[in-house]
């Protein structure tokens, strides 16, 4: 498999060349040339496949031939060691749960994925530097899938003040190969100075840089794997239902991204929802046709709050930038802080689920548009409400109990930079750290 850039300005590489390089020259997206097609038998066996078979088949065509099947299958057992369970919230809504990984958010996936291919592409004379912006949960993830690993150091740059409490401590207190960096500014600015990076001259000629954000193909292209194991599951609950929409909380969209690719393999899905918050380029774009980034808006579900989505080109080329074509599948949905705080409740009240604020947008997408679609509801709950303690709490006037996984975070001594936004900074810093790995 080739991948080509989205802006069709730099040279096609392999599966193993675009998650190393992570972005192309041109600032566009790394881009399947082809899209395979499952066969109908892969369908009809889907509700009794485990996930680790599921990632292998759907993942063998775009790695092939630079991770041989053996080892892919290797990687898909070390990476889907945790459950992603569909619970069924109301008769026709279910939610697919995907905060049972190591950090507690759906990240856990691809990061764990990309990690594996790093470590394998990885070499001792040409370490690898893996920049990353954050607007919360990319960054435990990113950090706990690459921890230890060796000759990958990972810089983490993320919004002073702009995520949650326990995010923050998710990935500022590893140390080894893990820096976290904080930014004054917003998560764009963050995501900007990443960008900066990828296409700066000096930088490419003293260090090997790759992304771990979901522009990364290594990142992206396993999440597809999640919706197939979610229909299959759906399907083994309702097997007499045809008709299903899958409401994604979005924010940069890899998520999003993932969902209509899959559907491009094969998958039977009718609809998606794209769920915001304030941050409503997507579903104004979906209303109008034209797309205006703007600013990003602080919301309590901050890893949303992104006014410059980095993968909605992805979904743009899938549906071969037709504009029509893409808004038959594509819907759009956005709320405001008020709204979303009371979902919360009612939720919780009736039904006896508990939302975390991404998912909460996400169940009030469906809960707006299944009358018009008339199909059932599968919306993607993205992180483990506790990582919102302080929000949810205030919410609900409780207080949560935090998961295991979360509570090994706790009392742990944080360690971080602090740089303005500001390229040359984070360029001095890039370059210090890369002498110091070098060096030792």
């Amino acid at each position: 498999m080739k991948y080509y850039s989205t802006n069709r300005q730099s040279p096609d590489m392999s599966f193993k060349e675009a998650v190393v390089k992570g972005l192309p020259q041109d600032k566009g997206l790394f881009f399947p040339e082809q899209v395979p097609v499952l066969p109908p038998s892969f369908f009809e066996a889907l509700p009794d496949m485990t996930l680790p078979e599921i990632a292998f088949e759907v993942l063998q065509p775009y790695t092939a031939p630079d991770i041989a099947p053996e080892a892919l299958k290797h990687i898909c057992a070390e990476v889907f060691t945790f459950p992603i369970p569909l619970v069924q919230v109301e008769d026709t809504i279910y939610s697919l749960e995907l905060f049972h990984g190591p950090t507690c958010a759906f990240k856990d996936v691809g990061a764990r994925f990309m990690s594996r291919c790093l470590q394998a592409f990885a070499e001792p004379e040409k370490p690898v530097t893996v920049l990353v912006a954050t607007s919360g949960d990319t960054g435990s993830a990113v950090a706990n899938g690459f921890l230890g690993v060796e000759n990958i150091e990972v810089v983490i740059l993320y919004p002073k003040g702009g995520v949650s409490e326990i995010q923050e401590m998710q990935f500022t207190t590893l140390g080894q190969n893990i820096h976290a960096v904080a930014v004054e500014g917003t998560f764009d600015d963050c995501q900007h100075l990443v960008k900066q990076a990828f296409s700066d001259p000096e930088l490419a000629k003293e260090m090997q840089l790759s992304s771990a954000n979901s522009i990364n193909v290594a990142r992206w292209l396993p999440q597809m794997v999640y919706y197939f194991h979610a229909w299959g599951q759906w399907r083994k609950q309702q097997p007499h239902t045809e008709a299903v929409t899958f409401a994604v909380p979005s924010g940069n969209f890899g998520n999003l991204a993932a969902g209509v690719l899959a559907r491009q393999m094969g998958l039977p899905v009718n609809y998606f929802i794209a769920a915001t918050n304030l941050n409503k380029i997507v579903p104004a774009y979906l209303e109008s046709g034209t797309y205006t980034p703007a600013p990003s808006v602080a919301t309590i579900a901050n890893a949303m709050d992104v006014g410059s989505p980095n993968n909605f080109p992805r979904i743009q080329e899938t549906f071969g930038q037709e504009y029509e074509a893409l808004t038959q599948v594509i819907k759009g949905y956005w709320t405001e802080d008020e709204p979303i705080k009371k979902t919360i409740q009612e939720v919780q009240q009736n039904q006896g689920y508990l939302l975390d604020p991404h998912g909460a947008i996400a169940y009030m997408a469906l809960k707006k548009h299944l009358p018009e679609l008339q199909t059932a509801g599968i919306f993607l709950e993205t992180a483990h409400p506790a990582k919102f303690k302080q929000t949810i709490d205030a919410i609900l006037d409780s207080d949560i109990e935090l998961p295991e996984q979360l509570q090994a975070f706790l009392n742990r001594q944080k360690k971080v930079s602090s740089i303005r936004n500001n390229f040359a900074e984070l360029a001095t810093l890039l370059q210090e750290q890369n002498r110091l790995h070098t060096a030792s």
